[in-house]
């Protein structure tokens, strides 16, 4: 079996592959003060409750774009797991070709994202990622990496309010009654849901323009369903895509 990890900057996903079906997946908080024995103690707490035995992981593929959590987890799948953990940068086979002015500075989450998406769905296509950020990233009819777009997540626009200003509670994100909220909280909630749902039919709309009118547009992230359930303009929603994009890539380099 395979285990994929991504580490995010508010999330780390993990994922069990055996062959190319995805098993146990899990989605958990990012935390920074965790220390190497933690985190190896959490990932074989996981494996164990999934029924997974250890002597079944033949390989751990990592990717990450919190690099002081990257060496921490390394040192915890090496010492717990008895593995070193293939780590997915713009240099190793990815099957894609990268057309950023810069490839190294395209996050690995988005190129794992883009090398998924070529080979489950096709380009030309757009993948809009919610997570700490909200990415839009555009790959061409030949699946070429081309850039995107980046906006502040969801949950950085929502502390954003509860930071900057007086009397603004935080509010879970989900669907308010109606988009003209008659309390504040629901008001918070429409503003977030709607205003990011607007922000994604306006991008998918611009990029379609630039890119091509039969142009995918893939979700994927923890809060992507939420949005996915307000629009038609996302077609395919993916949220362990990364994972996906993980596995392919250990293939092609193994």
């Amino acid at each position: 079996m395979l285990l994929t990890i991504d580490i995010g900057n508010t999330n780390i996903t993990l994922g069990l592959y055996e062959n190319q079906n995805l098993g146990a997946r899990w989605r958990l908080a990012t935390d920074h003060d965790r220390m190497p024995d933690e985190y190896g103690l959490q990932i074989l707490g996981l494996l164990e409750n999934s029924g997974c035995k250890l002597n079944s992981i033949e390989g751990v593929c990592l990717a990450s774009v919190v690099p002081p959590l990257t060496g921490r987890i390394l040192q915890a799948c090496q010492q717990y797991l008895g593995k070193q953990a293939f780590i997915v940068d713009h240099k190793v086979k990815t099957g894609i070709k990268i057309l950023y002015e810069d490839p190294s500075a395209v996050g690995a989450d988005r190129i794992v994202d883009a090398v998924a998406v070529k080979q489950l769905y096709g380009g030309p296509a757009c993948v809009v990622d919610f997570g700490t950020a909200t990415t839009f990233d555009a790959l061409d009819k030949n699946g070429q990496y081309l850039g995107g777009a980046i906006a502040p997540g969801i949950g950085i626009a929502a502390e954003a309010l509860v930071q900057h200003t007086a009397k603004l509670p935080r509010v879970d994100f989900q669907r308010p009654p109606s988009v003209i909220g008659r309390n504040t909280v629901h008001a918070m909630q429409s503003g977030l849901l709607f205003g990011y749902v607007a922000m994604v039919e306006g991008m998918v709309e611009r990029f379609r323009a630039e890119l091509s009118p039969e142009m995918k547009v893939i979700a994927t992230g923890g809060l992507a369903e939420i949005v996915a359930n307000e629009t038609k303009v996302i077609q395919v929603l993916a949220p362990w895509l990364t994972l996906d994009g993980l596995r392919i890539i250990w293939e092609m380099n193994h």
